[in-house]
């Protein structure tokens, strides 16, 4: 049976459609990845100390805190879409299924923890204790 039949989309191989989406999808993001680092490689470089104040003051910014946020999902996109093709070629069987789950919950915790912590900076950027 052919990976476009009903049968293949229930063993989970999907339409031949389905991969020239997620070909796609990893090189937009691949692609953003880069213009977002190299926006936060140069908006570093031009601060004027690095230290905790001046780099929070900088998030509590609209126009760091934004890029930065979207900097934290494309990146961990791009990640859950690059291993899961190693998980889909080299893993069968019932593992292949628990390991998806598990970088699916992996990429979306670790994400919300990042955007959590980026929002915290920014939100309480007057110089508080971030406590």
């Amino acid at each position: 049976m052919g990976s476009g039949t009903e049968l293949g989309r229930v063993r989970g191989l999907g339409s031949s459609k389905e991969g020239a989406h997620h070909w796609w999808h990893q090189r937009v993001t691949a692609a953003g990845n880069l213009v977002l680092m190299l926006w936060l490689l140069a908006s570093i470089a031009r601060l004027p100390a690095h230290d905790h104040a001046t780099v929070a003051a900088w998030l509590g910014s609209p126009l760091a805190a934004v890029p930065m946020i979207l900097l934290v999902a494309s990146v961990f996109y791009h990640f859950r879409m690059g291993l899961q093709v190693l998980i889909e070629d080299y893993l069968h069987g019932p593992g292949r299924f628990a390991a998806m789950l598990l970088l699916t919950f992996f990429c979306v915790g670790s994400a919300g923890i990042a955007i959590f912590a980026i929002l915290k900076i920014a939100f309480n950027a007057t110089g508080a204790s971030l406590a």
